[in-house]
């Protein structure tokens, strides 16, 4: 999407961690962001300058639920008067545990944050990105998806479904005008994960298991996002674009 269409993108988990970043990125890059999050708060904005800082809004809403989703969507286009061009499906947890005793309860939780999340957000968006005449949705996803896990079933089974939405979306969507792409990061440092990404054994595998040595930043996938709203055509579409270091490939 060429910046001369910059209008609202809406970023669920837009307050903190990657959310945060691909907000800040996206303002700075020229488009209005909603940042959807259960706290109804804003990333800090202290990187942006005081023009950019004007862009970025927060948003009180559950993704989980369909009346916040929908009563969200619809006071979007007020916030700064601008049609919404895009959105980004970034918000989620991770529960984690051995599958032969993972409650049932906490695998559905899983599945209802990480998921089921996406195709109701999307659901929501559709009227508003199908109104305009080039839209993109970017979900974030995991490079989790093609990977077997110990005590992981639950996410990596999220993250692969997060994949198939993304393609099914793209190709079911693709005549409204509405582009659908999967970002699928591997192991990014955001403020909730800082503590153990940098000391200690996990820090000492990823050093060995990363082709670079090193784990991303979550400016990383905010600056790729952001890239791939500027992106000038229509083609690309229905892609995973995996944002690991080469570790989900590496030997």
């Amino acid at each position: 999407m060429p910046e001369s269409m910059a209008g609202t993108v809406a970023v669920t988990g837009g307050s903190r961690g990657i959310g945060a970043a691909i907000s800040i990125e996206l303002a700075r890059a020229g488009f209005n962001v909603a940042c959807l999050s259960r706290s109804g708060a804003l990333p800090d904005p202290s990187s942006l300058d005081e023009a950019d800082r004007h862009r970025l809004a927060p948003m009180r809403c559950d993704v989980t639920d369909t009346g916040s989703v929908a009563r969200t969507f619809k006071a979007i286009p007020d916030l700064f008067g601008t049609e919404i061009v895009g959105l980004v499906n970034n918000a989620g947890i991770h529960l984690h545990g051995p599958s032969a005793t993972f409650p049932l309860a906490d695998f559905e939780q899983v599945m209802r944050a990480n998921t089921s999340s996406v195709y109701i957000v999307s659901q929501a968006a559709y009227p508003y990105l199908s109104a305009s005449p080039s839209t993109l949705i970017v979900n974030i996803g995991s490079f989790y998806d093609k990977l077997g896990v110990r005590s992981n079933a639950a996410y990596c089974a999220s993250k692969a479904a997060v994949g198939a939405l993304s393609r099914c979306l793209a190709v079911e969507w693709a005549r409204d005008g509405i582009r659908v792409l999967n970002v699928a990061p591997g192991y990014v440092e955001t403020d909730l994960n800082r503590d153990a990404l940098n000391q200690g054994p996990l820090e000492s595998f990823l050093k060995k298991r990363i082709p670079r040595g090193e784990h991303g930043q979550a400016a990383d996938i905010g600056r790729l996002v952001a890239m791939l709203y500027r992106l000038p055509g229509h083609f690309l579409t229905g892609e995973t674009l995996y944002v690991d270091g080469g570790q989900g490939i590496a030997l």
